[in-house]
């Protein structure tokens, strides 16, 4: 099992990072912008058709623009791995089932998953490069996670 993390020596001095942003190259680029956007519901904070690197990008903020996630258009074909995950968690099932309501309702299917989002009451969908969108009824490092079935 897990180990928690909370009794580290905290984020080291020197280290003032005010805001992160995990990016991901897609093969289905327009498909994967409206996928999060338009069906998940994820804030679009920034779009460039074609940026001085001759790719587009996407950004949206998770929620805001403290922590965001940008999809870059592939100019070639980039290997998937379903492990890539964005997890989503959520205050509870209610919070998750909206969302998860609003994805099958747009035709996606919830996909089987690892065992340990099973055992959290996590839904887990594939997007449309075929990665993993994990959405978790629980706040990670807020509440202990589920773990129905033990």
């Amino acid at each position: 099992m897990g180990v928690s993390m909370n009794e580290g020596p905290g984020w080291p001095d020197g280290l003032a990072v005010g805001a992160t942003r995990i990016g991901r190259r897609c093969n289905r680029y327009e498909e994967s912008v409206a996928f999060y956007h338009d069906v998940v519901g994820l804030p679009l904070v920034y779009l460039a058709e074609t940026g001085p690197d001759d790719f587009g990008c996407a950004i949206f903020g998770l929620p805001g623009t403290r922590a965001t996630f940008e999809l870059v258009e592939a100019l070639e074909p980039v290997a998937i791995d379903r492990h890539e995950e964005l997890v989503l968690y959520f205050s509870g099932e209610p919070a998750r089932d909206v969302v998860a309501h609003r994805i099958t309702e747009a035709g996606y299917k919830p996909t089987a998953q690892y065992q340990y989002w099973d055992l959290n009451n996590a839904i887990t969908f594939l997007d449309p490069d075929g990665r993993e969108l994990v959405l978790a009824p629980w706040v990670f490092g807020e509440e202990p996670p589920p773990m129905r079935g033990k």
